[in-house]
C-alpha cells in the first residue's frame, strides 16, 4: 500500500481518536517515546511514534536495540536521529567486549523481560543519520541502532513494521548480565487525546510549510 494512502488513512484515524469516535490508548514506551498502535494485522503493524523533549527512557531500557521486524518510517514532522551500531562477536578468551547481547520478550501485560545471553560483542556506533519531516528511512530486522529526537522540537514518525520469522528482539546491555524488566504503560484517554492533537497540529503545520 503506498505510503501517501497510509498517511491519509492515518490522519482519518487520528481525527477519530481526537473526536472520541474511536477509542485508543497511547503507550509510553520504555525508550522514552509515545506510541499510538493504529493497526496490528498478523505480522504487519502500523503505529505513530511521538518524540518530545523531557520524556525520559527507563534506566533499564538500553537505547541500542535490534527489532525482530523490518521497519519503514516516515517522519511526519520534526527531526529524528538514527545511530547505527556495528557489532562484532568477542570469542571466549578475547578481550575488548563492550556489551552483552540481551533478548527481549514482550508480554501481553506490557512487561518486557530482558534476558541476558552468553554472547559478548564489541560495539562501535556509526555516524548518525538525520531524517526530517517528509523523509522516509528504513531499518532491516536484526540491525542494532538507537533512535532519538534531534533538537528540541517534537517529532513524530509513521512506522510500518513487518515481522520476520526467526528474528528476536534484542538489545545491547552491560557485561554483568543481570536480567532486567521494563514496562510499557498505557496512557489514559485525556493524555492520549492531548498527544493526538499535538500530532495533528504539527502535521498540519508541516503540510502548510
Amino acid at each position: 500500500m503506498p505510503m501517501d494512502r497510509d498517511l491519509e488513512s492515518t490522519l482519518v484515524t487520528l481525527e477519530e481518536i481526537a473526536s472520541g469516535t474511536r477509542e485508543l490508548h497511547a503507550v509510553r514506551h520504555p525508550l522514552g517515546f509515545l506510541c499510538l498502535p493504529l493497526l496490528r494485522e498478523g505480522p504487519r503493524g502500523i503505529c505513530v511514534h511521538l518524540f518530545e523533549i523531557g520524556n525520559r527512557a527507563d534506566p533499564d531500557a538500553s537505547p541500542m536495540h535490534a527489532h525482530s521486524w523490518e521497519l519503514r518510517s516516515r517522519v511526519l514532522f520534526g527531526r529524528v536521529a538514527n545511530l547505527p551500531v556495528r557489532t562484532s562477536v568477542v570469542r571466549d578468551g578475547e578481550e575488548g567486549a563492550t556489551h552483552r547481547v540481551f533478548e527481549v520478550f514482550s508480554g501481553s501485560d506490557g512487561v518486557d523481560e530482558i534476558r541476558p545471553t552468553s554472547v559478548l560483542v564489541r560495539s562501535e556506533p556509526g555516524p548518525a543519520h538525520i531524517s526530517s519531516g517528509g523523509e522516509t528511512y528504513t531499518l532491516p530486522a536484526g540491525e542494532f541502532h538507537a533512535t532519538a529526537l534531534e533538537g528540541v522540537e517534537p517529532a513524530a514518525t509513521l512506522v510500518h513494521g513487518l515481522s520476520v520469522p526467526g528474528q528476536l528482539d534484542r538489545s545491547l546491555g552491560p557485561l554483568d548480565g543481570r536480567p532486567r524488566r521494563t514496562t510499557r504503560r498505557l496512557c489514559d484517554t485525556a493524555q492520549t487525546v492531548r498527544s493526538v492533537h499535538t500530532v495533528l497540529r504539527r502535521i498540519d503545520a508541516q503540510q502548510r510549510a
